[in-house]
This record gives structure tokens, C-alpha cells and sequence, in this order.
């Protein structure tokens, strides 16, 4: 099944207006000297969130972007015209706009706090997935009191995620990005690799007896995940009996059989529908061990934020669209300028993970190369997103953003209020300030005579010299309270959705994941079969498996 009905990006009117605007205006930009030509700058291109959820603002400033007087008007032509509303409305109506699957997206209606009629094929999916929340809420809150007993009447003190992908990314990152909220007497761990290490060193910090196991599978037969909750149940069975499996296992799937093959009480099974994809799942059943830890209020909390994103995203005009305006942007750097990266640097030491899972949401959602109608793009898509938080990635990789060669987008991030205001707030004081500092430095840059001014030898004056004009965005929360973090996600699941919609290609499949997955299948049985093996492989892989098997000791 195509769609057939959206034309390539580049046979689109207002993308050879764009392509003639950035010859002619575009590629000439000088931020330095576009403030100083315009005192309105700043005003002109920053936009507010007001959270509903919290009641806090969040403020989004793209004026320190390559962004003409005429660039917005005719990046928001191009959306009007690649159709990004029309999808946008069909994604919040429960078309199945994810067809090569036949699914609809409807991660938006895990967030729906305030009981929007949303419907897929004809059906309400308000109840049930209400249902699945008070039976979240339920089973959060009888574990976070106590109520919820191990197999020697002890109180649960360890909760270990198992899952891979979005069952493992979304829940850590949430995690992490709360951890102000969480419950320090509950030790939270989180395994996805099945390098046994994972398990063996989350196990080692356990207590069969104190030990919840989520066990976070769709379908409950990925490879990685049932093979490291089998590690996990043996362990388990050393000092239990097969019956005590229920009351420490807990199933976050849709396949019943095989979760009660497995030992796991149906009643302790927590179900999603085919239209959660996985690296948006976060706010599905797969974020129950985020309930458990932050308590389930802080969790709703969450959710409200994101549907606030939402509904700005659905009802606000483009020029003034925030996640548009971003996912525009994105666009403009990567087919316009040739930007290949995009930089996500959060001032937020809780946000360590944020990067990571922004991942798998941008490069897993619109690493594509074929269209809607099954061509061949004729345009760069998807960029890689990376990042660290600041104020170390700046002792690292910052050196490379300042005078390096590659022209490289960055969004910065950080809470005017900290939780943690350590010295009486001068920690936070000085990460405000290198925030703040760093993006005027690339915008700004150092020329030959100002370092010649400051005295430097004629010799060193290159090395010390900063091109500048390099793009930031700058997003600057109140907090990251559990509101403030829900929106933040939704922004960027909704920038990913802008791009796509405009790149026309399908954001949310990923055949890409599944070729490794197969062929590993393949491996495994080689280096399971006695003799050299790898046969039918290039002689490459040939070698390595053989080579693998003398050093592993394997016959």
C-alpha cells in the first residue's frame, strides 16, 4: 500500500522559493549583524508555552537562527503546501497514516487528560485507556506504600525495567530527568543490553525477596528482552519457588499466552494498543515503572504536559507553531545548508539521558529514504541527533562547534530554577551563565582584530580567531518539573512529525530495525553449531565468525 497523493519535497512551489530565497538572502545571513540591524529581533522570533499542566512557561528562542524576514512566511508556505496540517489532523483523527503497517499513531490519546472523544476505526479509545491508567495508578501506588508484598512478606525495594529500544529509553530518561521526584527508598534499575553484564550488574545490587521485575515486550517474544527476563527469573528461582514468580514479575505486553507461559499472573499484565509505537510508548503501560518511581500524580502530571503540546501543536497557527517552527528549522539547515547533525545540549544534569532517547525518537522515526508513494527521496533526510549535557560536553566536543568546519545546529536547554540550589544558588548561577555565554559566543565569534586587540601575537591571531554565526536555539524552562518534561518530549516528537510530513516519507515504521535483527538470528545458529560455520555469509563475516569461535573457545 503507497501514498500516492504527496509529491517529493522538491517538486513543491514553495521549496524553489525557499531554494531562491537562500541564494539570495540565505546563505548571506550574519546573526551579528541581523541584531544589530533589528532591535526586534529577539521579540520577533522567540515564542512562549504556557503549560496548562503546571501552570509554567516555557520559553523557545529561535532568534539566534539563520531566520530572514521572509523565512518563516515561506518555510510555513512549504508546510501548508506538503500538506503537514492535513496529516497532522489525520494523525489526531486515528487515520492509519503509518501505512506500510496499517496502524494509526495515536500516542497523542495516551495523553488525553482532559477525555477528548478520540476514536480508531470507529471506536472510543478513551476507556480503555483510562482503564490501563487506574490500573497503573492502582498497582503504583500499592507498591510505593507497601501494600504490594514480596514472597517473604517484604517490602518491594528494587524495580528492574526489562526492555530494549522505547521499552528501555523512555522510562530511564523519565526517570532520570525526574529523579527529584522520585522515591529514594525504591533503587530503580534498567536493563535493555544483552550483554550479560546489564543483568549481572543489576542483579548483583538485588534482593530476590525485594525485587520487582517489569518486564517490558509488546509482543513478549523480543529476543533481547525475554532472553535477559529468563536471566532474570532463574536468578529468581535460586532462592523462590515457581509459584512466588507473580508476586515479583510483571508483564508491560498484549500476548497473554505467552506471558502466562512465563509465570506471570494475567492480572499483573498491563496492555497497549498496535498504534503505540515504541519509541512513543513512554507514555503508555511502559511507563509504569516511571509511576512507581515518581508516584503516580507526578506521573499524570507528565502526561497533562504533553497533551498540552499537543493541543498547541493542533490549534495554534504555523508562523506562531512552536514544534513547526522547529521541525522548519530543521529542514532549512539540513536541505538548505547541508547540516548533517543536530546538537542537543541540556544545562540539566538530570537530562543526562535526554539526548540518548532523543535518538531514537528523531533518527529511528525519519531515517528514511523512500517517499510516501515508494521513490527514492531526492533530498537529505533525517539528521543525526547527538549531545551531552552541558557544562561538560563543553570541556569536550564544543571545541569542534566553535572553529570546526561543519556547520552544526544546536538546541540549548535549561530551568531558570534549579532543584538543587547548592551554595545558595551559585551552581546554578554559573551553569546559567556558561548557557547563556555559549550560545552569544557562536553567534558571535572573535575576529582578527579583536584578538589582535587583546595582544595576542601576529602568529597565533588565526588560531584565535571565531568565524561565529553558528545557530542556536535556546529553550528556557521555568523547571523541569513532570509537566515541564511532558512538554518538552511532545515538542520534539512533533518536530520529528513536521519533518517527516515535509521529507514525505512515513515516520513512524522502522523496517530498518528488523534486517539486523533476522540476520543475527542467522549468526547465532553458526556460532551454535559445532564445526567453522558461516557458511552463506560474505568472507568477512565468514572470518569473524570462525575467528569468534576459536577465541570463545567454541568448536
Amino acid at each position: 500500500m503507497t501514498d500516492a497523493t504527496f509529491k517529493q519535497a522538491t517538486d513543491l512551489k514553495a521549496w524553489q522559493a525557499l531554494v531562491n530565497h537562500h541564494n539570495e538572502v540565505g546563505r548571506n545571513i550574519v546573526l551579528k549583524e541581523a541584531f544589530d540591524n533589528d532591535p526586534e529581533r529577539f521579540n520577533k522570533y522567540t515564542r512562549t508555552f504556557k503549560n496548562s499542566a503546571d501552570g509554567r512557561e516555557i520559553l523557545f528562542d529561535y532568534s539566534k537562527n539563520f531566520l530572514a524576514d521572509d523565512t518563516l512566511k515561506l518555510l510555513t508556505d512549504l508546510a501548508r503546501e506538503a500538506g503537514v496540517e492535513k496529516l497532522r489532523d489525520r494523525m489526531f483523527n486515528g487515520d492509519h497514516i503509518n501505512f506500510t503497517e496499517d496502524r494509526a499513531v495515536y500516542h497523542v490519546a495516551l495523553r488525553n487528560v482532559s477525555n477528548q472523544e478520540m476514536k480508531v476505526n470507529g471506536k472510543s479509545v478513551v476507556e480503555d485507556t483510562n482503564s490501563v491508567l487506574d490500573h497503573m495508578k492502582e498497582f503504583s501506588e500499592q507498591v510505593r506504600s507497601g501494600e504490594w508484598k514480596g514472597y517473604t512478606g517484604k517490602k518491594i525495594k528494587s524495580v528492574i525495567n526489562i526492555g530494549i529500544g522505547g521499552s528501555d529509553l523512555g522510562p530511564v530518561m523519565v526517570s532520570e530527568s525526574l529523579k527529584a521526584y522520585g522515591d529514594r527508598s525504591l533503587q530503580m534499575h534498567f536493563v535493555s543490553n544483552i550483554d550479560g553484564t546489564d543483568i549481572a550488574e543489576a542483579l548483583k545490587e538485588s534482593d530476590p525477596e525485594t525485587t520487582l521485575f517489569l518486564i517490558a515486550s509488546k509482543t513478549f517474544t523480543t529476543a533481547e528482552t525475554v532472553t535477559n527476563a529468563t536471566t532474570a527469573k532463574q536468578w529468581f528461582l535460586k532462592s523462590a519457588k515457581q509459584e512466588d514468580v507473580a508476586k515479583h514479575f510483571v508483564a508491560l505486553s498484549t500476548n497473554k499466552d505467552e506471558v502466562s507461559k512465563f509465570g506471570i499472573d494475567p492480572k499483573n499484565m498491563f496492555g497497549f494498543e498496535s498504534w503505540v509505537g515504541g519509541r512513543y510508548s513512554v507514555w503508555s503501560a511502559i511507563g509504569l515503572s516511571v509511576a512507581i518511581y515518581i508516584g503516580f500524580d507526578n506521573f499524570k502530571e507528565f502526561l497533562a504536559g504533553a497533551h498540552a503540546m499537543d493541543q498547541h501543536f493542533l490549534k495554534t497557527p504555523l508562523e506562531d507553531n512552536i514544534p513547526v517552527i522547529a521541525g522548519l528549522l530543521s529542514v532549512w539547515y539540513s536541505d538548505f545548508y547541508g547540516a548533517q547533525t543536530h546538537l542537543v545540549a541540556p544545562y540539566d544534569q538530570y537530562m543526562k539521558r535526554f539526548p540518548a532517547y532523543l535518538q531514537q525518537l528523531t533518527m529511528e522515526s525519519n531515517g528514511k529514504a523512500v517517499t510516501r508513494s515508494g521513490d527514492y527521496v531526492k533530498y537529505t533526510t533525517g539528521a543525526v541527533f547527538w549531545g551531552e549535557p552541558g557544562t561538560n560536553s563543553q570541556h569536550s566536543f564544543f571545541q569542534l562547534l566553535h572553529q570546526g568546519t561543519k556547520l552544526i545546529p544546536a538546541d540549548f536547554i535549561m530551568a531558570a530554577e534549579t532543584q538543587n540550589p547548592v551554595q545558595d544558588g551559585l551552581h546554578h548561577r554559573m551553569l546559567a551563565s556558561n548557557f547563556l555565554a555559549q550560545t552569544e559566543a557562536l553567534m558571535v565569534g572573535k575576529t582578527p582584530d579583536e584578538v589582535k586587540a587583546e595582544g595576542a601575537p601576529e602568529e597565533l591571531i588565526p588560531h584565535k580567531t571565531f568565524l561565529g554565526n553558528r545557530p542556536t536555539t535556546s529553550i528556557l524552562a521555568e523547571k523541569i518539573t513532570p509537566g515541564t518534561l511532558g512538554a518538552l518530549i511532545a515538542y520534539y516528537e512533533h518536530m520529528v512529525f513536521v519533518e517527516g510530513a515535509i521529507w514525505n516519507i512515513n515516520s513512524f515504521d522502522q523496517w530498518g530495525v528488523e534486517l539486523g535483527k533476522a540476520l543475527a538470528k542467522k549468526v547465532q545458529k553458526d556460532l551454535e553449531t559445532e564445526g567453522a560455520g558461516g557458511s552463506g555469509h560474505d568472507a568477512s563475516t565468514s572470518g569473524l565468525i570462525a575467528a569468534f569461535k576459536a577465541k570463545a573457545g567454541l568448536k
